[in-house]
């Protein structure tokens, strides 16, 4: 079967889309290791995160329901891998490691960890030039980890490091539920941040240590607005109207620059250098995941 011709209007939006995607996502690696550096507390981001969420995204749950998240049981799974889960174990870990490496273990372990759980549970095999795209990936997180243990465990990075490919895999089941269960991205966004927001805002408030008290209004505004309005809104509206114009694979190939262009901004942003090692591993990734994208591309055009 022939792949559909699309309009160079069409692929001029498609490709604006994922630019402000890859923006977006860029950014929320920048953000959340601000976060980590500064007053708040990765409970405090989390708060906001949702907290924020919920609030927009309420009426429009009171308006659709839950549609496909309307099985109590898949909505709680979803909401402890992608929403809470993922969120907690993102943010703790920029407490202890570099965005450098939360760029490659957050956005890059993603294909590897993604086709690793596919193979599983949806027996999708990986193909040839999916294993090679694999063993790219994996070389560079190895790059990354010869840099990161160099120095034994004085430091506390690998705690870090250890939570990132946690929140990872988290991500990687729910987007694995996602397709097995067929979620529509508003029903995922809205109903898990409300139920997100129900379920940690209470144990925030009674139990959990928060600085949101002291911390300064501009972190509280930048945390808030990031992370509530622009990760878990619009940069799903845009991803999902990316997909629309230019189809999974062309967007996978473009949202493969993000592990690359987060480390290397981290360098003038955070003041957090590059050593050449990291660069080798941001390098790898990046091209293992293009690799990856390619390998569904030339199979898509088989069919």
């Amino acid at each position: 079967m022939n792949t559909p011709t699309e309009s160079p209007d069409q692929l001029r939006r498609g490709y604006l889309f994922a630019a402000l995607t890859v923006i977006i996502w860029t950014g929320f690696i920048l953000v959340s290791r601000m976060a980590g550096k500064g007053t708040l507390t990765a409970f405090d981001v989390t708060a906001l995160r949702f907290g924020v969420a919920a609030v927009l995204l309420s009426p429009l749950l009171f308006m659709r329901g839950l549609g496909t998240l309307k099985n109590l049981r898949r909505l709680f799974a979803c909401t402890l891998t992608g929403g809470l889960g993922y969120a907690l174990l993102c943010y703790s870990g920029f407490y202890f490691a570099p965005a450098a490496h939360g760029s490659i273990l957050l956005s890059g372990m993603m294909p590897f960890l993604t086709a690793i759980l596919a193979w599983m549970f949806l027996g999708e095999r990986p193909s040839t030039q999916k294993q090679i795209a694999l063993l790219v990936i994996g070389a560079g997180v190895a790059c990354m980890a010869v840099q990161t243990f160099s120095h034994g465990f004085a430091g506390n990075s690998w705690i870090g490091d250890l939570l990132f490919v946690s929140a990872s895999t988290a991500w990687c089941v729910f987007t694995i539920l996602v397709r097995r269960w067929q979620i529509k991205p508003w029903d995922a966004a809205a109903g898990m941040s409300v139920t997100s927001a129900l379920i940690f805002l209470p144990i925030y408030i009674l139990f959990l240590p928060k600085h949101i008290s002291v911390a300064p209004w501009h972190e509280i505004l930048l945390q808030a607005g990031y992370q509530g309005v622009l990760v878990v809104i619009v940069a799903m509206v845009l991803y999902t109207r990316a997909v629309a114009e230019l189809g999974p694979t062309r967007l996978a190939a473009v949202m493969a620059t993000v592990p690359a262009i987060s480390a290397l901004l981290a360098w003038p942003v955070l003041g957090e250098a590059l050593t050449p090692l990291l660069g080798v591993g941001i390098a790898l990734v990046t091209v293992g995941a293009l690799i990856g994208a390619a390998t569904r591309l030339s199979g898509w055009a088989r069919q």
